[in-house]
């Protein structure tokens, strides 16, 4: 038989061209429950799993759908299929399905290239916890190289919250953009990502304690803002253009604007003076990497939401 990490090896340079991966598709929720039960049922109960399901009835979602090219229902257009639910499919040749909201790789990255070496804890071993000591940074930096976006890399993960909650999506067209704010579709100028991430949604279950939901730290919580803010400058700096519809440019105006404001508390770093200066992935990755070690709470404490006011 041969070796697993063989088996690997060929299947990614079957599938790879150039270097780069064959297209990568979701393949739902199910495939991480029986790993991450926790997370899961979590989702479960956010409104990215059961908004779905009535989002379509409401009037104003009508007006919208017919604004985005009409269709037999939201989850039949392929504009609203974007944002509000996530398409799998149970292998690359198979029929889409769109049966969920947004969900596990809606964060985290289209499965179908890491989720096997996301899994692999050494030859014949089944256990994370006899996993040795070589062999998960290796399994880390694999799953990450081939798609997978891990819960440590914020601002990643920050930036998909970013291209929907933002109307900012790089498959949506600006035509279309400006037809559905027209009819009514909200933009979001205030999403803020740890008020959106660490209420209903949060789902941090890690070693020693992995049955406890951990809250964030002040350190870990200033981080997160300022990392958020950045996704958001750079998300709306990169949107700004994709069309000239006045609410649209209005609505990345005031992204912008607030993101450079709240990034104005911590601009004695010298990332963050590049994002400032250069919005864009790479500024705002190496940001997130420095912030890593440093606490800002300090210097942030007044701009973080309540934690009442969490989503």
């Amino acid at each position: 038989m041969l070796h697993r990490a063989v088996l690997q090896a060929l299947f990614l340079a079957i599938f790879s061209v150039g270097g780069a991966y064959a297209q990568s598709f979701n393949e739902g929720a199910r495939k991480c429950e029986k790993c991450h039960e926790a997370e899961v049922e979590v989702w479960k109960k956010t409104k990215h799993n059961k908004s779905f399901q009535d989002i379509h009835k409401k009037e104003e979602a009508k007006k919208v759908l017919a604004a985005a090219g009409g269709g037999s229902s939201m989850r039949a257009n392929p504009t609203c299929v974007l944002c509000h639910f996530t398409e799998t499919r149970a292998s690359a040749s198979a029929k889409p399905a769109v049966n969920s909201g947004p969900s596990c790789e809606s964060c985290h990255g289209a499965s179908s290239d890491w989720r096997d070496v996301h899994n692999f804890y050494g030859d014949g071993i089944e256990d994370p916890k006899k996993e040795s000591p070589a062999n998960k940074p290796k399994r880390l930096a694999d799953a990450r190289k081939a798609g997978m976006i891990w819960s440590f890399m914020t601002y990643d993960i920050a930036a998909n919250c970013m291209e929907c909650h933002g109307l900012a999506h790089p498959n949506l067209k600006g035509d279309v953009l400006s037809k559905m704010l027209e009819a009514g579709h909200p933009g979001e100028p205030e999403f803020e990502l740890v008020a959106y991430s660490q209420g209903s949604v949060r789902h941090r279950y890690y070693p020693p304690n992995v049955t406890a939901n951990a809250e964030m730290n002040a350190a870990e919580l200033a981080r997160l803002f300022v990392v958020g803010q950045a996704a958001k400058l750079v998300s709306a700096t990169a949107a700004a253009g994709k069309s000239d519809n006045a609410k649209y440019a209005a609505l990345q105006k005031k992204r912008a604007e607030d993101a450079r404001k709240a990034l104005a508390a911590v601009a004695d770093l010298p990332e963050v003076k590049m994002v400032l200066d250069k919005p864009a992935h790479d500024t705002a990755r190496k940001l997130a990497d420095t912030l890593k070690d440093k606490d800002v709470s300090a210097k942030v404490k007044a701009l973080l939401p309540a934690k009442g006011s969490y989503k």
